[in-house]
């Protein structure tokens, strides 16, 4: 009840006609006012904390920083020779289904899958002779590589450079991402290839 409710009740017009509660009811009154302000200091003044906010020249720690580069796992290479040589060579797109991501599989079934409609540009592998992997970037659980498709002497179609997400995904590595550069990769024998397409 508030404050205003107690003042209406005791001021109720069968109480008001006896004499013996209109003499009480200014001490009556006052009780509950100065009862009432009591309560409210205590309750304002007694919360057993400051809500000030404490001054510190502590930095806040940063949580935002990348993490730490490691070595790309053989792992993760075989998934991307994989992906390679079934869903962009449009072969064993059964194997394929298993290799990629849903960002990649785009919703499809395995049945529409295997048509070979997919959202992966494809690439004749068969007239590749050489397919340098660089890495650009490589963390615990995602990783970039460049591939260059390079074809054979006399292949009628033209070198391609293209670029490959890499994630981890319940402790497996699937491709999330395929797409194509203009410039082709040149190989240069650097320690940071990650090998070609060849058996690994």
């Amino acid at each position: 009840m508030s404050v205003n409710t107690d003042l209406d009740s005791l001021f109720h017009p069968e109480i008001k006609t006896r004499p013996g509660w209109r003499k009480a009811l200014p001490w009556v009154v006052a009780v509950l006012v100065v009862g009432g302000a009591i309560a409210g200091g205590i309750i304002w003044s007694n919360t057993g904390h400051s809500t000030a906010t404490p001054l510190t020249n502590i930095p806040a720690k940063d949580v935002s920083k990348v993490p730490a580069t490691v070595k790309l796992t053989p792992g993760a290479t075989r998934v991307a020779r994989a992906f390679i040589r079934t869903a962009v060579a449009r072969k064993n797109l059964g194997e394929a289904y298993t290799l990629v991501t849903n960002e990649i599989r785009q919703g499809q079934s395995l049945a529409s899958w295997k048509t070979g409609n997919i959202a992966v540009i494809p690439y004749p592998v068969d007239a590749v002779a050489y397919a340098p992997m660089k890495i650009d970037f490589s963390y615990p659980a995602e990783a970039q590589i460049e591939v260059a498709l390079l074809p054979k002497k006399g292949a009628k179609v033209k070198s391609q450079l293209f670029l490959m997400d890499l994630v981890k995904r319940d402790g497996k590595w699937l491709v999330n991402s395929w797409v194509p550069r203009s410039t082709p990769a040149v190989p240069n024998g650097s320690g940071n290839n990650a090998g070609g397409l060849g058996a690994g």
